[in-house]
């Protein structure tokens, strides 16, 4: 596996890493435990070494089993996790106190069975307490060693200048795909300016890019995917032709569609690293050979004019979490 650095920051990472919500929750039904453990250390096998996580999922339970999934090779990964919401449930809303940072950094260090977390990032930006004191807290975690990078998540152009003029910012993790562009207009000049690396989470749409999702699919009723707007049967209808679009260039490529939406993403730029995640060793194996795939300047122009003419329907979020974006 090809490695990648964030930004400038000296942090280098398997050129894709591995998203390992869904291995605890919003997927529908979680796989048994040592099946998940199994599959993170498959993807450690195959060369991955950057493994997200975060208190928000589960709760807690992801980190816990992170820790153990990956105490044997500790010192041989980079562990990312977040902070960010009362008692670690989105829905309760967010908080960002530096008291609470501090709480859940101890926390996580327990959970995740080590003595440093490599990167830690907000969460979502607390509209209640000042970026300067949420940059200053973790900025002294890290001069007390038990965190290394700062990162921030889904934060606009405005906050993460805020936090990186008090602790350098090492990376920005937001929703970047094909069909999610929306970074490209503000946060990849900014980040690109300031040297801060690049995670895009939801690299494949949350599955629908990868072509096994279509309007007349049926998610478990526990399934995340049932609460937002996008994933609409009206609104996968309609973004089918962008499925379409994908199935016609991997066709081209010997390639799946779910390689071409990640070959795409780190076509972009050299410091972004997309954390596809997955259930299924035989997905994560196909995600991982996205990095041997080189798409020339013809192939991505061809992608940009196409992209041009089509036009993705639906929210990504419900309007509450929608709030929590961007601010």
């Amino acid at each position: 596996m090809k490695k990648r650095l964030l930004g400038k920051s000296g942090l280098e990472v398997s050129a894709l890493g591995l998203g390992c919500m869904g291995l605890s929750f919003a997927y529908g039904t979680a796989p048994e435990k040592k099946d998940a453990i199994q599959l993170i250390r498959g993807a450690f096998e195959r060369g991955v070494t950057f493994f997200d996580t975060a208190e928000a999922y589960g709760p807690f339970d992801n980190e816990e089993l992170l820790g153990e999934a990956l105490e044997p090779f500790r010192n041989n990964v980079v562990i990312a996790t977040k902070f960010g919401f009362k008692e670690g449930k989105p829905p309760l809303g967010t908080d960002s106190r530096p008291a609470r940072i501090r709480e859940v950094t101890e926390a996580a260090l327990k959970r995740l069975r080590t003595d440093r977390i490599d990167l830690l990032y907000q969460h979502r930006v607390d509209p209640n307490v000042p970026m300067e004191d949420v940059a200053g807290t973790v900025k002294d975690l890290i001069a007390e060693g038990k965190v290394k990078h700062f990162g921030l998540s889904e934060a606009g152009a405005q906050s993460i200048r805020k936090a990186h003029a008090v602790q350098a910012v090492t990376a920005l993790q937001s929703e970047y795909s094909l069909w999610w562009r929306e970074p490209e207009k503000e946060i990849l000049p900014t980040l690109e300016e300031l040297g801060i690396g690049f995670v895009p989470f939801s690299p494949l749409g949350r599955g629908f890019l990868t072509g096994a999702i279509n309007e007349n699919t049926s998610f478990d009723k526990s399934d995340f995917r049932n609460s937002l707007p996008r994933f609409s049967e009206e609104n996968r209808k309609a973004n089918q032709a962008l499925v379409d679009l994908l199935a016609n260039i991997a066709k081209e490529k010997t390639a799946t569609s779910a390689q071409i939406a990640l070959s795409w993403l780190l076509s972009q730029k050299p410091w972004i690293v997309p954390i596809p995640g997955t259930t299924k060793l035989h997905r994560l194996e196909e995600n991982l050979g996205a990095a041997d795939i080189a798409l020339s300047a013809t192939d991505l122009q061809k992608i940009n004019v196409a992209l041009s003419l089509i036009q993705v329907q639906g929210n990504r979020y419900p309007e509450q979490m929608q709030k929590m974006v961007n601010p």
